[in-house]
């Protein structure tokens, strides 16, 4: 603990040192190294004000075990009754901040790019592509996120999609969502079932963090671009230019097309978007990969040819298969309330982090 706690000192110095830093003329004048500055203040300022009240409770368990020496048996008692609540106080806040002091993911705060893709099960699998696409649409909302819809294609025949390509922009988005790339299974029976027999279909989930230029480099020869006319349902003519966008990255074989856009630009422009969050997921699994050879881990690895969740329509059931949660609330869930499973899968991953530093 000794350790830990020389590590919240030197946290706490540093963070003075920013404040010092941001009110300094010269700083403030320099734009790029105010905001590198602002931003390292703002990430310790939730983890400063913990060391702060952590060192108040230590003050005040001391304080309290010096009254389990006075003579006055009424205050004597009164410290032994409060002593076990600061205690528990202390226990809770120092989880608190040993979270907090676990290794950041460099990409929880970005952006994301969600794309779900229908597997087997044929028209069912469609459908529950668009189910899925609107429980994180819903859940993004009540996040206060954006979100757009960057690419889609449409499955036919019943409704649904066989792919659909969506950006979705809000503070912490990637913290959240990572978690869901995996396949996801669906039992239910499906609408066009005359028999009324159970149906298994599966779908894939890919939670994608944006790209920056400085996060991934690409050689403009390792592109091929085509450019060519956007087609809807039944494949009539959306528009009568060229303006769908296909971009092919040669060394990897990714291909990306866009064509919800009229403007040839615009889409062009979000096929890149989409491709650069590609190649850096790409990089981030291939680190994950290499970092679980040696253990086997779903929860954060995000692999995808893993099943991870299923979701029984006719028990009402939805099963959480890398931390073994089964829960009976699938219409609340499907309808976009999904933060607690999602604050359940955090809180395992943090436990895994912790038992690792602990090794």
């Amino acid at each position: 603990m000794e350790i830990i706690r020389n590590k919240l000192r030197d946290i706490e110095l540093r963070y003075r040192e920013l404040e010092g830093l941001l009110s300094d003329p010269e700083v403030v004048s320099r734009q790029g190294v105010y905001q590198k500055y602002a931003k390292e203040h703002s990430d310790l300022t939730q983890l400063v004000e913990l060391i702060r009240q952590d060192e108040k409770l230590q003050a005040h368990i001391a304080d309290t075990r010096d009254l389990l020496q006075e003579t006055d048996e009424e205050i004597r008692a009164m410290a032994k009754e409060e002593m076990p609540r600061l205690q528990q106080e202390l226990a809770e806040l120092e989880s608190k901040i040993t979270i907090l002091l676990l290794p950041k993911d460099p990409n929880d705060e970005k952006n994301v790019f969600l794309e779900i893709r229908a597997g087997t099960g044929g028209d069912e699998a469609g459908l529950f592509v668009g189910d899925l696409f609107r429980m994180y649409a819903r859940y993004a909302e009540s996040q206060g996120w954006r979100v757009e819809v960057v690419s889609s294609s449409p499955a036919g025949g019943v409704g649904g999609f066989k792919e659909i390509i969506a950006q979705i922009d809000g503070h912490g988005a990637y913290s959240r969502l990572k978690y869901e790339s995996g396949t996801h299974r669906v039992q239910r029976v499906p609408v066009t079932e005359a028999q009324g027999r159970i149906h298994t279909s599966a779908v894939t989930v890919a939670i994608m963090p944006e790209a920056e230029d400085v996060d991934v480099t690409i050689d403009p020869s390792d592109l091929r671009i085509d450019v060519y006319r956007s087609t809807g349902h039944g494949g009539q003519s959306v528009n009568t230019t060229d303006s769908a966008v296909r971009i092919t990255h040669l060394p990897t074989g990714l291909v990306v097309t866009c064509q919800d856009e009229k403007s040839q630009l615009k889409n062009k422009v979000k096929a890149m978007k989409v491709l650069r969050a590609r190649l850096l997921d790409a990089m981030v699994q291939k680190q994950n990969a290499q970092q679980a050879q040696d253990r086997k881990s779903q929860v954060g690895s995000g692999d995808r040819s893993e099943r991870i969740r299923t979701y029984n329509f006719p028990q009402g059931r939805i099963t959480d298969h890398r931390i073994n949660l089964t829960r009976y609330d699938l219409e609340n869930f499907i309808n976009g309330n999904i933060g607690s499973v999602i604050d359940a899968l955090a809180a395992h991953h943090q436990a895994e982090l912790l038992n690792k530093q602990g090794q």
